[in-house]
């Protein structure tokens, strides 16, 4: 089951997103965005656009650096990483949709580091939701929330490249 929430206005968010982010990359030379697939990957491309960074934007699938991979297996809908600039030196801010356990921002930094060495790497999640297992913070969020045990947050995009946030409730 899920359900658009109107408390998740996730333009909004990411307007609010948007401008914590080029604040914190005032000054930065060497600046390049990376997105986690999919819902990461859609923000990036964003963040991309609007901050005048297209030439130093990437994508990352974690699906193989999960360590949780041998006993889920392999996600269904594997997209490529692809990474076109040097991150040797770089300020790499990672992109996720939503940050909870930790596990995937922990993933995606050792694809990065499969690259090259970024000078830092700083994470941007449209929405905190607490519940971490490892000790990862993010940089930059659109909001910090809390839900109710066995509710997740899931990023939807529609054809015309609008955002919208549904509450899901977990079938575990």
């Amino acid at each position: 089951m899920s359900k658009t929430s109107d408390d998740f206005d996730a333009e909004a968010l990411y307007r609010t997103l948007l401008g914590q982010v080029r604040d914190g990359l005032a000054g930065v030379g060497d600046a390049a965005i990376v997105g986690i697939h999919s819902g990461g990957a859609w923000l990036a491309e964003r963040l991309a656009r609007d901050l005048d960074l297209n030439g130093r934007l990437g994508f990352i699938d974690v699906s193989f650096y999960r360590d949780d991979y041998a006993k889920k297996g392999l996600h269904p809908d594997v997209k490529p990483t692809h990474i076109p600039f040097n991150v040797d030196g770089a300020t790499i801010v990672l992109v996720d949709d939503v940050l909870f356990t930790g596990r995937t921002t922990r993933a995606a930094i050792n694809v990065l580091f499969d690259y090259g060495r970024p000078q830092r790497i700083v994470l941007a999640a449209l929405v905190d939701r607490g519940g971490r297992e490892l000790p990862v913070a993010a940089d930059f969020a659109g909001a910090r929330v809390t839900l109710k045990p066995g509710q997740s947050l899931a990023l939807l995009k529609n054809a015309d490249g609008q955002l919208s946030l549904t509450i899901e409730d977990d079938n575990v």
